[in-house]
């Protein structure tokens, strides 16, 4: 059992969207006055607080399988804060205020919907405990774990009012997440020996909870941002006149900075791929990979064709890491995987998942039977 420790209010307003199931399935009991929340406001002054550092907060071993990426200035914990603040508005949760005593408390579970990758539990108890900390959290699964649709694995014990104007917020994290995790997995399995990527097409704010989730899934982060790498794309190819003058720019900046970072350049054609192989040869570069992009050409049988794909990563020969992009599905990665590239990424993961399906109920059994009567999947 982990018990949450940081200041924040009950009374902001309950999450918003579903699909992970947590139920609380003690009843109600009585118990001596809790602390009477904050008022909303709080909530801004804390955002603000935490908008003036750049913090990623600690994990306990126990409840964290994969930590998140390493950031310069993001800040989950301001991540957070803006949620709830964004759901409790200049009221905070008047639903709770008008239906539930401040001192009832209830015991809520975390129930499966659909089979899937768990992910975002380490971030559920950072929201738990902004909320409210005397709050007791306790898992039977951790981060990046398989669950089974109906399956009970997590509860959450404390002030009702608290339990339930985090519920939301909760759950789109972690469903969100899981949803990512889950297609990570997948992919990641089928691409082998090949390594899962992500893009930065992510959702806006979200990008450090996107990639977690990537890694809890199996994958490997890409670049986090336009800081941590040097990303030669097409459009910076056309404004430089080409891929030598491109690449040749590149290196005289990280010369003349003194500045080390991973260099990556696109490439669409195999002309392309063999310009850069001779400039490498005929220069000192700081060249590390090769992304090979829509080389994996779709057929009208909804197959495709790498065959382009496997003559370029020929021609690099292990030179460079290579990179396939673009035409990745769950269906085409296993044949991307097998022309021997060292990554393949997908915009995919992070730009159009679909969520896994968890709730959070008061009455599990109740909420299991309605479960059964509502997903007959």
């Amino acid at each position: 059992m982990s018990v949450l420790s940081t200041p924040s209010s009950p009374l902001l307003s309950p999450p918003i969207a579903r699909k992970i199931s947590i139920s609380i399935s003690v009843p109600f009991l009585r118990s001596s006055p809790v602390t009477p929340s904050l008022p909303p406001l709080r909530a801004r002054f804390v955002a603000m607080a935490a908008a003036s550092g750049t913090r990623i907060p600690s994990f306990t071993a126990g409840s964290t399988a994969v930590m998140p990426p390493s950031h310069p200035t993001y800040d989950l914990n301001a991540v957070i804060v803006l949620a709830l603040s964004e759901d409790a508005g200049d009221r905070g949760d008047v639903t709770c205020l008008a239906t539930i005593p401040i001192d009832v408390k209830a015991e809520a579970t975390f129930i499966a919907k659909e089979d899937g990758v768990i992910a975002g539990i380490s971030l559920a108890e950072m929201i738990f405990n902004e909320v409210d900390p005397s709050l007791n959290v306790e898992w039977s699964e951790k981060d990046g774990n398989y669950i089974r649709k109906g399956m009970q694995f997590g509860k959450v014990h404390g002030c009702a009012r608290s339990i339930i104007v985090a519920e939301r917020v909760v759950l789109n994290f972690m469903q969100r997440m899981s949803g990512i995790a889950t297609l990570t997995k997948a992919m990641s399995d089928a691409a082998h020996p090949a390594c899962i990527l992500e893009t930065r097409k992510t959702a806006p704010g979200l990008r450090l909870v996107d990639k977690w989730a990537v890694l809890i899934g199996g994958g490997k982060n890409h670049r986090l941002g336009l800081f941590d790498m040097v990303m030669i794309k097409d459009n910076h190819i056309s404004v430089a006149g080409g891929v030598t003058n491109a690449m040749k720019s590149v290196d005289q900046f990280l010369e003349q900075q003194n500045f080390t970072v991973p260099v990556e350049v696109e490439t669409r054609t195999l002309e392309e791929v063999k310009e850069v192989l001779q400039y490498a040869t005929d220069n000192k570069t700081s060249l590390t990979r090769i992304m090979l992009d829509n080389m994996v050409v779709p057929l009208p049988n909804g197959d495709v064709d790498v065959s382009m794909l496997k003559d370029a990563v020929l021609l690099i020969d292990g030179r460079f890491e290579t990179e396939a992009s673009g035409n990745v599905t769950i269906e085409t990665v296993k044949k991307i995987g097998e022309t021997g590239v060292t990554y393949i990424s997908s915009g995919a993961l992070t730009h159009s998942v679909k969520a896994l399906d968890i709730s959070l109920k008061i009455d599990t059994e109740l909420a299991l039977q309605v479960g059964r009567r509502t997903n007959r999947a």
